[in-house]
């Protein structure tokens, strides 16, 4: 079974980048590089800020996907370790944006 991480780089901007792979150390160095010509080519230099435990690749994918939706204090609040204000964070968005609780 495949597997993949997901990581968020800080950019040089204070941006962030999310991505995925399943050999986070070679894409992460090919990012400070500037081997990948796309969003962190213009912004580096960067550095790894999160990464996830390894996981099979189609739920990294699937997270990374999830993560690059949400709001920056959300994906700070992931960085941060703070799943508490990660928990806030998403019943908050839910109940203004869809006016109960939940998880966005």
């Amino acid at each position: 079974m495949k597997t993949g991480q997901v990581y968020i780089l800080e950019c040089s901007d204070g941006s962030y980048y999310t991505g995925v792979s399943s050999d986070p150390d070679l894409r992460i160095q090919q990012h400070k590089l500037g081997v990948i010509r796309g969003y962190t080519h213009s912004r580096r230099p960067v550095k790894l800020v999160y990464i996830s435990e390894e996981m099979d690749i189609m739920s990294a994918i699937e997270n990374e996907k999830r993560i690059k939706g949400w709001r920056r204090a959300k994906k700070k609040a992931l960085i941060d370790g703070d799943f508490d204000r990660l928990v806030k964070l998403s019943k908050s968005y839910s109940n203004t944006k869809h006016g109960s609780a939940g998880s966005a």
